[in-house]
């Protein structure tokens, strides 16, 4: 399972999707879009959307901290 969690260090929503993921044992790549323009044009690509959290999990995109979607994918 390929999971991208797109945040940035200010994000109080950011930092709950990653404290969830984590209570859950789920290994994920986070991408910091605060300081990594790539990976902030990557983000806006994949969701159309500037707000984080961004949730990539194997191609689905989660935009927000949505706990139901989030464990019917993981």
């Amino acid at each position: 399972m390929n999971i991208i969690v797109y945040s940035t260090d200010t994000c109080p929503w950011c930092t709950k999707a990653k404290d969830y993921l984590k209570s859950k044992g789920i290994d994920f790549k986070e991408v910091n879009v605060g300081t990594d323009r790539e990976g902030a044009m990557e983000m806006v690509k994949k969701s159309g959307q500037n707000g984080v959290p961004v949730i990539d999990i194997d191609g689905n995109i989660i935009v927000g901290f949505d706990q139901g979607r989030i464990d019917s994918l993981v």
